[in-house]
């Protein structure tokens, strides 16, 4: 047999191909029918390319818990026989991937996609890891090695499309996700590149109804890219000062949809916290987050994700900020993980000054997050997503009176958001407090008759 994508695959029976092609599809156009291949294994535990994709699929919780999840499947599918080479390649992923080998399940995956450049597992999931690891080149240099052998498929276009821009080449991205588009109108992932391109520019009017006109299509997606289509466009709603809009994408479509997911956690948190940085009062919003954050326990499965977390509880008061801090600070002295460097020499200041900016401690914010900023990318996380990081920096400078610093960061901000409303807010005040009237002014008019 062959899959969609016209890769031989070793499979007699129809329902278990029917569910390595739901798997291979649902997983790069983020739908929820990746899960079915969680049946088509179990009902066929010989099939190797089927168990292997199942534990793959349970390590993308990104939970602890995960690897236990995925054990039997992988189990199966290393018992498994007469696998193809690019099928006993997706084995091998999936052990490392549970193993924690991650440097080299991202070499499998780009030397599998140059062997095999239609094979989108690999692709998606060497970007995914890459991505994690906050090596941008190797997100696009594998993207790219799908080209041209991919060049019909739209989901090719679309990460190829995200690679260039998390590399900052803007143009070159726009032009493979409208490339992505033109082929199928509907593809997520290109949305989600574009929102970038617009955000990173400055584009907010544009961004808003570029996005606003794609909406529809994320009805139906997994809560990951559901949600986090919106959290985009809630950012641009946060620029342009649409409160009513911003609340209503929150309710809606960013936090509810699958509240113990990883993803859906963190695009919560951060949406939340920069509603408060930009003044909109969130009401009791952060409490269900905050509890349902609480139940992860001391969770360090990702740096990004772990240090969301801690704002989460440290923002609610929650006791278990100082176990999950604690946590942290187990891991980063955890030399056997391949990342431990990332975690004693990135992640551990930025959780100190996340705790010291709950505990209002806003020099220590500043001392010990301003040790981590630099570096946020080796955590993972995208650039528009580490801006949170920046902006706790912020509000922390502007908290402890540290206007001459202030002024400098709100003025570099405004060029990728000149009109943005809580921007200009936030320096109308520091111009004030700077003795600085004109330019305060200035800032208060570029709001419009409300500043």
């Amino acid at each position: 047999m062959h899959d969609l994508y016209g890769l031989p695959i070793t499979c007699t029976d129809d329902a278990t191909r029917q569910g390595i092609d739901d798997f291979v599809h649902g997983f790069i156009s983020f739908q929820p029918k990746a899960a079915n291949v969680l049946k088509a294994a179990k009902n066929d535990p010989a099939n190797g390319l089927a168990n292997a994709y199942a534990a793959i699929l349970y390590m993308l919780l990104e939970a602890p818990v995960a690897p236990k999840l995925a054990q039997p499947f992988l189990d199966n599918a290393l018992a498994a026989t007469g696998l193809t080479p690019r099928e006993d390649a997706a084995v091998e992923a999936a052990r490392l991937f549970v193993a924690g080998e991650i440097p080299k399940l991202i070499q499998l995956c780009e030397a599998t996609v140059s062997a095999h450049p239609r094979d989108m597992v690999m692709l998606k999931l060497g970007q995914y890891h890459t991505f994690n690891a906050g090596d941008f080149p190797a997100m696009l240099r594998v993207a790219q090695k799908a080209q041209p052998g991919a060049a019909d498929i739209a989901y090719a276009h679309g990460m190829l499309a995200f690679g260039f821009e998390e590399c900052h080449l803007l143009d070159d991205a726009e032009t493979a996700a409208r490339h992505a588009l033109s082929i199928d109108a509907s593809e997520p992932w290109a949305h989600h590149a574009l929102a970038h391109v617009y955000l990173t520019r400055g584009q907010v009017a544009e961004g808003t109804a570029f996005l606003e006109s794609v909406a529809h299509h994320w009805a139906d997606l997994n809560s990951f890219m559901h949600a986090h289509n919106w959290w985009h466009l809630a950012l641009f709603y946060i620029s342009a000062g649409r409160t009513d809009d911003l609340l209503a994408a929150y309710d809606t479509h960013v936090w509810g949809l699958s509240k113990d997911y990883s993803q859906d956690q963190v695009g919560a948190v951060s949406l939340l916290a920069r509603m408060e940085f930009a003044g909109v009062n969130v009401g009791d919003r952060w409490a269900d987050v905050a509890n349902h954050v609480a139940k992860r326990g001391a969770d360090t499965t990702s740096p990004f994700l772990t240090l969301q977390y801690l704002y989460a509880l440290g923002r609610t008061g929650r006791p278990e900020g100082e176990d999950l801090l604690k946590a942290i600070e187990a891991r980063a002295e955890d030399e056997s993980r391949h990342d431990c460097a990332v975690w004693r020499d990135v992640a551990l200041w930025a959780a100190h000054g996340i705790a010291a900016h709950a505990a209002e401690d806003y020099e220590d914010c500043i001392r010990f997050l301003g040790k981590a900023l630099p570096r946020l990318a080796e955590g993972g996380g995208s650039h528009a997503q580490r801006d949170l990081f920046e902006q706790i920096h912020l509000e922390a400078l502007i908290r402890s009176g540290r206007t001459a610093q202030a002024q400098q960061v709100l003025e570099m901000r405004r060029t990728f958001d000149p009109d943005g409303v809580p921007l200009n807010a936030m320096l109308a005040e520091v111009y004030d407090r700077s003795g600085l009237p004109d330019q305060a002014a200035a800032a208060r008019a570029r709001i419009g008759p409300s500043g």
